[in-house]
């Protein structure tokens, strides 16, 4: 068993890149592991791991065998009077020149050619040698580039492949080919590597991986991305422990910072007191966003006028020039926040709704002004399922939502729409739910955002994803398989947060048909309803979604979802939650075990005779005593299951349910249902479709799997 390590080292890759690199490296050479040298069953993806740098991709892959294993396959060719053409096919797919390369054997279809091929395996080296060229070559990035006159694509120009097996250089090289047709040139493998730009200086030569890693180290370079993150998360904390502060980073940046430097060296520098009456989130954009920084807080939770940035060197005064330069080069951007802070309140956001019907929603669906009038009418209506929500507090809070639109700070900070407008609300007067209604009205933007509660919020929250919604499905502009360009699956998913996280008794259809309505023309003439059933096939997929991520099976969610005419979701949630806790029981297996046997019997002779059986049955043709207690029990907890699901009593639903596994089994174990006489037989029938109906008042048990 020997070891292969490979780098491939480049100028920088761009830091959010490197980890999916990282992990497309790996998944290529356990494929070529397997199939292109052989060891299927000798390499495990446990032995591979994989690395990246801003300069550097690197794999090493542990206990590798030396040597291919010897192969033996036999391939069954054509019949032995097949057309010489079957059989010259045949005979150059396997490498042979002649028929009688092949042996003959006798089989039950007739005489047929065969092929036995015995191959010995190669030195593992030699065949390494021409995959990894093969691999480099194959290798796909989000963004790539041509040098040069070459023809190979890389993200950056490629400078050198390290590769080694076993401690020697694999004697192999990758071709950059040429863009104009000429000869091109090759890159040789080797043994060499290098070390931090600045920090280190010559080639490191080495022979094993535990070589290189420790040689990386010492000529600065970090190859772990992990302990590149801890190194600066220890780091970052200390240097704010001693100021008295928190540092506390957020996992997106800390990956992008980790995935900029090879050597972290942290900095504490310092932003002027003059700037701190800015809104906190226009000063934590300007850092983190445009200038990689980490904001700090202080014991109180508000932003403190520090910051971390990481440097991707050691300076020989102690970080002083990089930590001045870093707050000169803040300083600049902070500089217009203010003044654009400034000059935004001298302007109300009620003066600039006007501004917004110059502003294209979208071609086909109006400006952002239509918009808004939209809005108006669909949050006040919805404000009245919403607990709290004061009817003319959400029309004036969907009024101002989209103001700050054209305001100076998001121009510049789009990601601060709402919240730029929540802080001019309140600088303008305005109620305090109206300002925190647009600052939560794009909330939740994702499954880890937080889901808004105040009720005027939740209302324009609402009103600005249904509208979203009906407008795209109205144009016909929905998802399709990878594509969501308008973001709609986001928008579905933050609605269905909204109604269940506040428990919302929303009639989702009614809504949805009004959403509808205010689109005018736009909605062809007929069409709403097929709309409104697309869009609640829609939520039905992110429900599955929502209530998988929650814990809950997927098919469950179907079962409930399919009950004719509900669009209470939160009615579905519960509805769902009670049947799992019932179909996790005995009692509930063995009466899905009891359904489908009695739904496939109903099915089947109903396609034999070309009929439904879902008749009244008829009690006087009960002849066994296990029928006539099946027709008793289901008659009692059909009233007991109607009775429980208008007082969305789920719990007592499925208890009433539980009652019809003894007399379901007894029918089977003494009944036999298709009787000689036609008359029982088509009562009995009768009989196990009654089961299949009393069970769908609950839920579609077709949809439930296992």
């Amino acid at each position: 068993m020997a070891e292969f390590l490979l780098e491939l080292f480049s100028e920088e890759i761009p830091a959010r890149m490197q980890g999916r690199a990282a992990d497309q490296l790996r998944t290529l050479l356990l494929d070529m592991t397997k199939s292109r040298l052989g060891f299927e069953k000798e390499v495990g993806a446990d032995q591979i791991r994989s690395f990246a740098t801003p300069r550097r991709l690197v794999a090493v892959i542990k206990d590798l065998p030396t040597e291919q294993p010897d192969v033996h396959e036999e391939r069954r060719g054509p019949r032995t009077d097949a057309p010489e053409k079957a059989i010259g096919g045949f005979l150059r797919s396997v490498g042979f020149e002649s028929v009688e390369q092949c042996e003959q054997r006798e089989t039950k279809k007739g005489t047929f050619y065969f092929a036995v091929i015995e191959r010995a395996g190669r030195p593992t080296a030699d065949v390494l040698a021409e995959e990894v060229p093969a691999l480099i070559e194959s290798f796909s990035w989000p963004k790539s580039m041509r040098w040069g006159d070459g023809a190979l694509r890389w993200v950056r120009p490629l400078h050198s492949v390290l590769c080694l097996f076993d401690g020697a250089v694999v004697q192999g090289a990758v071709s950059f080919g040429s863009a104009t047709g000429g000869d091109g040139t090759t890159l040789s493998f080797g043994n060499r590597t290098r070390g931090h730009r600045w920090l280190s200086s010559g080639d490191l030569e080495v022979s094993s991986f535990a070589e290189y890693q420790a040689k990386l180290l010492d000529a600065k370079v970090m190859l772990d991305a992990v302990e590149r993150r801890r190194a600066i998360q220890e780091r970052g904390r200390t240097l704010a422990d001693a100021a008295g502060i928190v540092f506390e980073p957020d996992d997106a940046l800390l990956n992008e910072v980790a995935g900029l430097v090879e050597w972290p060296v942290c900095l504490l520098g310092t932003i002027d007191q003059a700037f701190m009456d800015v809104p906190a989130e226009a000063l934590i954009t300007s850092m983190k966003s445009h200038q990689k920084y980490f904001p700090l807080n202080d014991a109180a939770g508000n932003l403190a006028n520090q910051f971390i940035v990481v440097a991707n060197t050691e300076a020989p005064d102690g970080g002083d020039a990089i930590r001045a330069g870093n707050e000169r080069v803040l300083r600049a951007r902070l500089h217009d926040a203010k003044f654009f802070w400034d000059q935004d309140r001298k302007q109300t956001l009620e003066s600039r709704v006007p501004q917004l019907d110059g502003i294209v929603y979208h071609a086909k669906l109006g400006s952002l002004g239509d918009k808004i009038r939209r809005l108006e009418s669909l949050a006040a209506a919805l404000a009245t399922f919403v607990s709290g929500a004061e009817p003319t507090e959400t029309r004036r809070a969907a009024t101002l939502c989209k103001a700050d639109l054209v305001t100076g700070m998001v121009g510049e900070f789009a990601d601060l729409q709402g919240i730029m407008g929540r802080y001019y609300a309140r600088h303008d007067g305005e109620a305090d739910a109206v300002a925190q209604a647009i600052g939560d009205h794009h909330a939740p933007a994702g499954p880890s955002d937080t889901c808004p509660h105040e009720p005027v919020s939740v209302a324009l929250a609402l009103a600005d994803k249904i509208d979203s919604l009906a407008g795209f499905f109205a144009i016909d502009e929905r998802p399709t398989g990878s594509k969501d360009p308008f973001a709609l699956r986001r928008a579905a998913l933050g609605v269905i947060r909204l109604i269940v996280e506040n428990q919302l008794r929303l009639p989702l259809r009614t809504v949805l048909a009004q959403a509808l309505n205010s689109y005018g023309e736009i909605v062809a003439s007929g069409a709403a309803a097929s709309i409104v059933d697309a869009i609640m096939e829609f939520f039905a997929d992110r429900l599955r979604v929502h209530m998988r991520d929650q814990g809950l099976r997927h098919d469950v969610v179907s079962a409930v979802f399919a009950v004719a005419g509900d669009d209470d979701l939160v009615r579905l949630m519960r509805r769902a939650d009670a049947l799992k806790s019932f179909l996790d029981t005995d009692d509930g297996a063995n009466l899905l075990t009891g359904y489908r046997r009695a739904s496939n019997i109903v099915g089947i002779e109903e396609k034999k005779d070309g009929e439904k059986h879902d008749g009244a049955v008829d009690v006087a043709k009960l002849e066994e005593a296990e029928e006539r207690g099946l027709n008793e029990r289901l008659a009692a907890v059909e009233g007991d299951i109607d009775h429980a699901l208008s007082a969305e009593d789920f719990e007592g639903a499925m208890t009433a349910l539980a009652t019809l596994r003894t007399p379901i089994d007894q029918f089977f174990d003494a009944v036999t249902v298709n009787s000689d006489d036609a008359g029982l037989r088509v009562n009995r029938l009768r009989l196990l479709s009654r089961i299949r109906a009393s069970l769908s008042a609950v839920g579609d048990f077709t949809k439930i799997e296992g």
